[in-house]
């Protein structure tokens, strides 16, 4: 199942040169992992609900493992204090859904979980992790 490392930043006003180096290296820690940009900073950026300040980066991967092996490679974390030392954000790593994958069947799921986390006692027992 496909993966996702996605990133949230707020890049400065100017970006500083090591930022640049950063962006113009990361492509060749990605190619080992079979990573690909599939969102780089969203420039064309329609914000619909809420408000958006951040630029958005998503680079997807053949599963979880080619995300975490790139994201832990020497390489990589070689080249990122580029990036962090001058621009905040956040960056997570998330799997992707499996083909075929309905939100109305994994409502259906949470609805029985949800139903059935009421004991007898009354007592709450604590909600599964979401389905894929």
């Amino acid at each position: 199942m496909s993966a996702y490392a996605i990133g949230s930043l707020q890049p400065a006003a100017v970006l500083h040169d090591e930022v640049l180096e950063y962006m113009e290296r990361v492509q060749d820690t990605l190619a080992p992992f079979g990573g690909r940009f599939l969102v780089h900073g969203a420039p064309a950026l329609e914000v619909r609900e809420g408000r958006w300040e951040t630029a958005l980066v998503i680079i997807g991967f053949p599963s979880m493992d080619h995300a975490r092996r790139w994201y832990d490679s020497d390489a990589y974390q070689a080249l990122l204090p580029l990036r962090t030392r001058h621009m905040r954000g956040d960056v997570i790593l998330v799997d992707g859904v499996a083909p075929g994958y309905e939100a109305a069947a994994t409502a259906a799921r949470l609805r029985a979980a949800q139903s059935a986390r009421t004991t007898p006692t009354g007592q709450e027992t604590p909600v599964p992790p979401m389905p894929q």
